[in-house]
């Protein structure tokens, strides 16, 4: 983890353009919602101006929406979708042209998702010299999924990489996957934040056992099939209990769900929540599972652990970062009969200490924290072409 250092500048106030690849729009509501978190964290100590363009199918001509949201100056350029990709980058280029003479002056970009917008960060470095640093949360840089990258993206995206002055992946595990990618540079890992005054430890739980897994419910990403599987067998187990599926719809799982025929557990699938109805539904149960193929990060785990709710997760993802190792259980990929098993386990296993964990999140995923290490990135950045 990155330490602090003493600046004597430090309590100055930057612009900080944050240039977003993914930020949550009228389009796309969740999209890169751990952005924005970033972004509202940040402008507690600076000046944040967020700089974002999306395709909108249902608009006649693009359009510029300006709003401050959370202290924060939010930029969206809304650009008339065409399946053209010469149409497409021209609507693009313009509406930027349009959004960044808007902006103010800037002391540092903060790039987040290194493809595409990473090109305008290279523009507003070599044109603008105005410098940048990246967040980055792709889990299209881990193997093997990184194959699927092709010539064109994997070359600008070493450039862009290369002429940052901090890249700053939100885990361990997703740094080594992008330097074994071939992406080179200054790396500097910096988590996700966690609104600790929000996921809290709460002493109403459900009455009977319940389990709750969070996610876009994309089964070669999370594996929902598996967990319906584990359902099953835990059902034989251990007889009543619940499993929530928060995230999405039970439409393209009803077969499995039909053909599994659950008797005694109840299956729910919830659609997408505000974070208030989220936390409620994390504090009041007993344990989160995980059952990713693949993770960079893994947020709803850490949100657990700060409800003091105990995890069981595959090794992915932020879990490689061995200190949090008190507050989770690993489980292999992809193998129903151990998950199974180790949900028995943890339903037997003595009581977990839920402000200790809450205290843990606080002290390493906190908003102020997050914002001190970046913080201390713009000013080093600063110092290193001055």
């Amino acid at each position: 983890m990155l330490q602090l250092t003493n600046f004597p500048f430090l309590k100055k106030k930057l612009h900080i353009l944050f240039l977003c690849s993914w930020y949550p729009s009228k389009v796309l509501p969740t999209n890169g919602d751990f952005i924005q978190r970033h972004a509202t964290a940040v402008s507690a100590l600076h000046k944040v101006t967020v700089l974002h363009i999306v395709s909108d199918k249902n608009i006649e001509k693009s359009i510029i929406d300006i709003k401050i949201i959370n202290g924060v100056k939010t930029c969206i350029g809304y650009v008339k979708h065409s399946k053209n990709p010469f149409v497409k980058y021209y609507r693009f280029l313009a509406i930027y042209k349009k959004l960044i003479t808007a902006i103010n002056k800037i002391d540092v970009v903060h790039l987040n998702v290194i493809y595409p917008f990473g090109v305008i960060a290279l523009h507003l470095k070599w044109i603008q010299k105005i410098p940048f640093i990246i967040s980055e949360h792709w889990t299209g840089y881990l193997f093997p999924q990184n194959k699927n990258i092709g010539f064109l993206e994997k070359f600008l995206s070493k450039t862009i990489t290369k002429n940052a002055s901090f890249v700053c992946p939100v885990s361990d595990f997703l740094e080594n996957n992008m330097v074994q990618f071939g992406l080179k540079g200054n790396y500097k890992p910096i988590f996700n934040v966690i609104d600790t005054n929000l996921f809290k430890p709460a002493l109403k739980k459900e009455t009977i056992f319940t389990i709750i897994h969070i996610s876009s419910m994309l089964d070669s990403h999370k594996n929902i099939s598996g967990m319906l599987q584990v359902a099953k067998k835990l059902e034989e187990k251990i007889g009543n209990f619940t499993w929530k599926f928060i995230g999405g719809s039970s439409k393209k799982y009803k077969k499995l769900i039909n053909k599994l025929s659950f008797k005694k557990a109840t299956i729910q699938f919830i659609n997408h929540v505000s974070q208030k109805e989220l936390v409620t539904h994390i504090q009041q149960s007993h344990l989160l599972v995980s059952f990713s193929n693949y993770e960079t990060f893994g947020i709803t785990i850490i949100e657990a652990i700060a409800c003091g709710v105990p995890v069981i997760t595959t090794d992915t993802g932020i879990v490689c970062n061995a200190y949090l190792k008190k507050y989770y259980t690993i489980t292999p990929f992809r193998d129903v009969n151990s998950l199974c098993n180790n949900i028995v386990k943890m339903k037997e296993k003595a009581s977990f200490n839920s402000e200790e964990a809450h205290q843990f999140i606080e002290a390493n995923f906190s908003n102020l924290l997050i914002a001190k290490q970046f913080s201390e990135l713009y000013f080093l950045t600063l110092n290193k072409i001055s």
